[in-house]
């Protein structure tokens, strides 16, 4: 079992870079734009999260039982240089944990991050003033606070103890479609799922836990305003020639 999950990751670890340099290779074929696009702007919304733990936490069944809600936000970079395609940096807030329930009594873990996500952004419509687009890319972050909601459920829990890695790095996939306005910018939404490779507790073979990894699914409104909005139009008018 323990070697089903290394192999596990490792094959994403090897398929990343493989996708990576696929992404870029069709990104390196595309037209170049005369002028980059740039953004600059702000999101956030609701994010429900949970551990996938490796012996199950009986509390935690059914699945929904595991699920705590809490917010996220931050602040995007994007830089488009070619068509259809760009890069993305974001410095993000997460509200991360798991929830456990026993005979109407609730345990909550709440798992305070800041991440930097490094995302290919592909988008669709060019001529368009809705765009539907993909993101796609590595994250790594660091859990700044770790709160208790709730007493401890069972005595023997190795999942309340107090975490042993602050650092976090995984992968993130984004679905979603933004509005283009002549003098307000960009409003966009967007579903995110981020899936840790990392752990917040140790995962060693003599450890307890073969496996404690975040998981969770974002729902996000997002606000952007171009940088070099005139050269922005350019663009869009050129592009229709090519």
């Amino acid at each position: 079992m323990i070697r089903r999950r290394t192999t596990y990751r490792l094959a994403l670890l090897l398929c990343l870079p493989a996708v990576m340099l696929m992404l870029c290779g069709m990104a390196a074929a595309q037209p170049r734009l005369r002028a980059p696009e740039m953004y600059i702007g702000v999101h956030g919304g609701i994010e429900a999260s949970t551990l996938l733990f490796s012996p199950k936490v009986d509390n935690m069944s059914p699945f929904t039982h595991g699920v705590t809600l809490g917010g996220d936000g931050g602040v995007v970079f994007r830089y488009a240089g070619h068509k259809v395609c760009g890069l993305q940096v974001e410095l993000n807030y997460m509200h991360r944990g798991w929830r456990e329930e026993l005979d109407g009594a609730v345990y909550q873990r709440h798992l305070h991050y800041l991440e930097v996500p490094f995302l290919m952004h592909l988008y669709f419509g060019q001529k368009s003033m809705v765009r539907g687009f993909l993101n796609l890319g590595p994250q790594i972050g660091v859990c700044v606070a770790d709160q208790h909601g709730g007493t401890p459920l069972t005595s023997t829990g190795k999942q309340y103890n107090p975490i042993d890695s602050r650092f976090d790095w995984g992968l993130a996939a984004g679905l979603g479609m933004y509005v283009r306005t002549n003098k307000a910018g960009v409003y966009q939404l967007e579903v995110r799922a981020n899936y840790s490779l990392g752990s917040p507790f140790s995962t060693r073979r003599t450890d307890y836990f073969q496996q404690a990894a975040p998981l969770d699914v974002s729902l996000n409104l997002g606000w952007l305003w171009p940088l070099n909005r005139g050269k922005s139009k350019a663009n869009n008018k050129n592009i229709q020639n090519i």
